[in-house]
């Protein structure tokens, strides 16, 4: 008998690194381009997972600061991708009460997809159940800078005293500001960095890796890594109950 999820122990926040689109297609001697395409898909499968089984908030690394440095011809083809699916999965957004937003700096993107994803965040922002969280054109040093600049600036302007300066006004200059912590990262494809993603905020999540590329991360590997999550102790620095 297969074990059971426990409500009572659901990570609130669970932020991905969705890795190997690119590899999975080479081992199946597809085009890299079917590689995105199939992992849209897993993006679905996992979404309506973590709606039905009460996860609070899903972040997904879609796309780098760094991954502009890819193909010309990649680059468009995801930028195509999203900006097609985001125009189709509208309304199964609005029918499943899920508000998408989007983290990560709004130059470069181009304008088809930054009208896209500006529209279907104004149309879901009154949902209130899974918040999809999209880190596109990401990268968390430019986060944690632009929040030392925000910072500054209303230290310069009299806002802020410099000693008034805590982790809440840190967390309140983030872009994830208003969310929670990731209690869980999940990264695929075997590799185990986090890659410049949420650096202030994965300080006390637990990590779960696992060699499956993205394309082959469907509901029941996410199954197993919340299973996982829930088979740990979360310490916080603390001593072991046990001990």
């Amino acid at each position: 008998m297969s074990a059971t999820i426990d409500q009572s122990r659901l990570p609130q926040h669970v932020a991905i690194i969705m890795d190997g689109n690119g590899r999975w297609a080479e081992h199946q001697s597809l085009p890299r381009s079917q590689g995105h395409i199939e992992g849209v898909r897993r993006v679905e499968e996992i979404i309506d997972m973590a709606r039905e089984i009460g996860i609070k908030v899903v972040t997904l690394f879609t796309f780098s600061t760094e991954n502009w440095d890819r193909p010309e011809d990649e680059v468009s083809l995801i930028m195509n991708i999203l900006t097609a699916v985001l125009d189709k999965k509208l309304q199964k957004l609005k029918n499943d009460n899920i508000q998408l937003r989007t983290i990560g700096r709004t130059e470069r993107i181009p304008k088809a997809l930054l009208e896209t994803i500006q529209n279907v965040v104004a149309a879901t922002k009154n949902n209130t159940g899974l918040i999809v969280n999209l880190a596109f054109n990401y990268g968390a040093r430019l986060e944690i800078l632009d929040a030392v600049k925000k910072i500054s600036a209303a230290v310069k302007s009299g806002e802020l005293d410099i000693d008034d300066i805590s982790e809440q006004v840190i967390n309140q200059s983030l872009y994830t500001n208003g969310l929670p912590d990731p209690d869980l990262l999940i990264r695929t494809s075997g590799e185990k960095r986090i890659s410049n993603f949420l650096l202030w905020q994965l300080s006390y999540a637990e990590f779960y890796f696992t060699e499956k590329f993205w394309p082959d991360f469907d509901a029941t590997e996410f199954k197993n890594a919340i299973l996982d999550y829930q088979a740990r102790e979360r310490r916080f620095g603390k001593l072991s109950a046990k001990e």
